[in-house]
């Protein structure tokens, strides 16, 4: 076998370390117990022929697997099958990787039991070995989601080295299976620990390692990495300098930029498009839109040509700052120098137009977008109805929409029927219900209930009572049930309207349909009924809704009372106190003032 020496003496003391970035959550593996033969050897077995011999099983299960066979051992022989057979039926298959896998698959599966994580090493090395890179990946996937305690893959990994062929790619594809499950944590702790037993790692490798501690924020170790590649002669390369421009810019000191440009072009690096894209970005972000301005200008001192992303970058920052102008001067520019503006330089001109409150301009730059063949996406309406509904320019986002949906673009539901209550809420109800016919047209909306209760609210707010119903025979016609909201509107526009009658009827019929009344609805029928002089229609409703749903309210009561006591009849007003008592309504200090107004009018006819 071809083996390469491994610096073992100092396996002890890596898996010593102190690492800052800890394993989470482990939990130990189910494994194969030792074999009865190796705990309890017997010497009869010899007298048994060769396939029935305990002793003999790693040889039974090589030639079968040699001769693929598709019984691999016989169930009488797989109680004496431990750990120790797996691992030498392994080693003996290395030359074949497709017998290994398929024994080790069989113990997996058939077996039903998980190998150790020796096994899985020995199964990777042969692996590697063999070139089956695919394979190995998705066996290494496989253990580290297994998540063990006390065994170290990495250690395990190096300590099979000593019985088998391997190759060194196994740990540099370890260190990516960590990455490629998001366990950035664990891909560094086996970085230091190869770096402590003086194993090399490839640079993309090490690339991929820095990218994702970049995007968990780990900015030190980033640079301890960096130092680390330089000690062990790992050369960084173009993708290593851009990772670690990304870093800089992800702490405050950007002045550090031109010293780490320096370094790069020392060891032979030109900064390339991305490495000056992620510089303008960071600029941009961080309000420094000059220093972004003057590496556009470098760059082509350079002879790095800026692509869509630096322009788009740059737009973005003059629009924040307010300059659209300059920002669509830099827009041409882009075009005439061979680029071709896509949603998002688009998308981001658009903002800077509509932040400034310039609609016009932004609804000009919608057109061109769609006479250049670039399809708004759902941000572009997004942004545009936000600007309208900003200057409360509702119409217009209407509008906007139906000239979208002419040129074949979808507007999303949700935005839709946005637009729609915000129409509700400024009152003007048949522009909202117009688009909400639309809406409904283009298919299934889920916030029917919720629509139609703002159309009906806007619409009763007009005095448009007719059309209020209308709706709310609609929603039963579409088997939308109405709620309380629903009728209150309804019947309190009614009221208003000296349609009280006509509101009891839709009280009494939301009420059949469960729906029970609320204090508000009973406050504006007794009203209504008292303002009408209609004290029999008030008294009856007032027991019909003590004696139905307990509702004694004394706002209505008094307010009954009141006209009762009017006519300053005192034994009309008594007999009715008389008959609300039996019913539950209590007088209160407002009944007794109402009952001495009455008091004082008769005595002011008497007098007279």
């Amino acid at each position: 076998m071809n083996r390469t020496p491994l610096n073992h003496t100092l396996l002890k003391s890596a898996s010593q370390i102190n690492y800052s970035l800890p394993n989470p959550n482990p939990s130990s593996l189910q494994t194969l117990p030792e074999s009865i033969t190796n705990s309890f050897p017997n010497p009869l077995y010899n007298l048994l022929p060769n396939t029935q011999n305990p002793n003999k099983i790693v040889d039974i299960i090589c030639t079968n697997l040699k001769q693929r066979k598709s019984t691999i051992l016989d169930n009488d022989m797989i109680p004496h099958l431990g750990t120790q057979e797996i691992s030498r039926v392994l080693l003996r298959c290395q030359s074949d990787s497709f017998s290994a896998l398929t024994f080790f698959n069989w113990v997996k599966k058939d077996l039903v039991f998980i190998p150790t994580v020796h096994e899985y090493c020995i199964m990777l090395h042969i692996l590697a070995w063999s070139r089956n890179f695919s394979q190995t990946m998705n066996l290494l996937s496989e253990l580290i989601e297994l998540k063990h305690e006390k065994v170290s893959i990495f250690e395990t990994l190096v300590m099979c080295t000593r019985d088998c062929s391997w190759d060194p790619v196994i740990f540099d594809m370890l260190l990516k299976a960590y990455l490629k499950a998001g366990l950035v944590r664990d891909g560094f702790v086996t970085f230091r620990k190869m770096v402590k037993v003086g194993f090399v790692p490839k640079v993309i490798s090490v690339n991929f390692l820095l990218d994702g501690l970049l995007k968990i924020n780990r900015i030190d170790e980033c640079w301890w990495i960096y130092e680390e590649m330089k000690k062990i002669g790992v050369r960084c390369n173009t993708f290593t300098f851009n990772i670690l421009t990304h870093v800089i810019c992800k702490t405050e000191d950007v002045d550090k930029v031109n010293e780490f440009l320096e370094k790069m072009e020392e060891e032979g690096f030109d900064p390339d498009i991305v490495t000056y894209n992620t510089l303008i970005d960071s600029y941009v972000r961080k309000g420094r839109l000059k220093d972004a301005l003057y590496l556009y200008n470098i760059m082509y001192i350079r002879r790095v040509i800026p692509d869509l992303i630096t322009h788009t970058c740059l737009i973005n920052g003059l629009c924040k700052e307010g300059n659209v102008k300059e920002a669509h001067k830099l827009f041409h520019r882009m075009i005439q120098i061979g680029l071709n503006p896509d949603v998002f330089s688009y998308n981001t001109l658009i903002c800077g137009y509509i932040k400034k409150e310039m609609m016009k301009e932004a609804r000009v730059l919608l057109h061109d977008m769609i006479k250049e063949g670039v399809r708004p996406n759902e941000f572009t309406c997004l942004v545009l109805i936000e600007g309208y509904r900003k200057k409360n320019m509702l119409i217009s986002g209407v509008n906007l929409i139906v000239e979208l949906q002419r040129f074949g673009i979808s507007v999303s539901k949700d935005l839709q029927t946005n637009l729609v209550v915000d129409l509700c809420r400024v009152d003007k109800p048949f522009a909202a219900k117009s688009l909400w016919e639309r809406i409904l047209q283009d298919g299934k909306e889920e916030r029917k209930l919720e629509v139609y209760n703002e159309l009906i609210v806007s619409f009763c707010k007009s005095n448009c009572i007719d059309e209020a119903i209308q709706l709310k025979d609609e929603m039963f016609f579409k088997n939308i049930n109405p709620n309380v909201v629903t009728y209150k509107e309804i019947i309190l526009c009614l009221c208003k309207l000296n349609r009280t009658v006509e509101g009891e009827v839709f009280m009494r019929d939301m009420v059949e349909f469960g729906v029970q009344p609320d204090i508000t609805i009973c406050r504006y029928l007794i009203s209504g009924y008292c303002k009408q002089k209609n004290y029999d229609q008030a008294e009856s409703l007032l027991i019909y809704l003590a004696n139905m749903f307990e509702i004694c309210d004394n706002e209505c009561y008094n307010e009954v009372f009141k006209l009762v006591c009017e006519d300053g009849d005192i034994g009309k007003s008594m007999e009715f106190q008389s008959r609300m008592q039996k019913v539950g309504f209590t007088p209160n200090s407002m009944s007794f003032k109402y009952a001495i107004d009455g008091l004082s009018r008769t005595t002011d006819k008497g007098s007279v």
